[in-house]
């Protein structure tokens, strides 16, 4: 992985995870040791990115629409299928969110 990419990686991560966290962005600074003018930089590169590649979501069970190239089964039972040419970075942001408590 790039340098780039791996501090592309970390921001989204730090970002997700203060979004989560319901405290403001000050005070998640604070505890995590960054600048609020990093974060808001970072947070606003991000944004200006492109759009996923993907992004369907199925609540209900239904037959695939696509063959997905793996599919990951969680022990909730719900399942993630991860079609050829999907974004790494994206499917790291996801089921890094997918980890977090609910």
């Amino acid at each position: 992985m790039s340098k780039t990419q791996a501090r592309l990686d970390f921001w989204r991560q730090l970002i997700a995870k203060q979004q989560q966290s319901g405290i403001s962005v000050r005070i998640f600074c604070q505890q995590h040791r960054t600048s609020e003018y990093s974060f808001y930089h970072w947070r606003k590169r991000l944004r200006e990115q492109l759009p996923m590649k993907f992004a369907l979501v199925e609540t209900h069970r239904a037959a695939p629409t696509a063959v997905a190239a793996v599919e990951v089964i969680l022990a909730s039972g719900e399942r993630v299928r991860i079609v050829r040419g999907t974004d790494a970075a994206t499917l790291r942001l996801v089921l890094s969110v997918m980890r977090e408590p609910r």
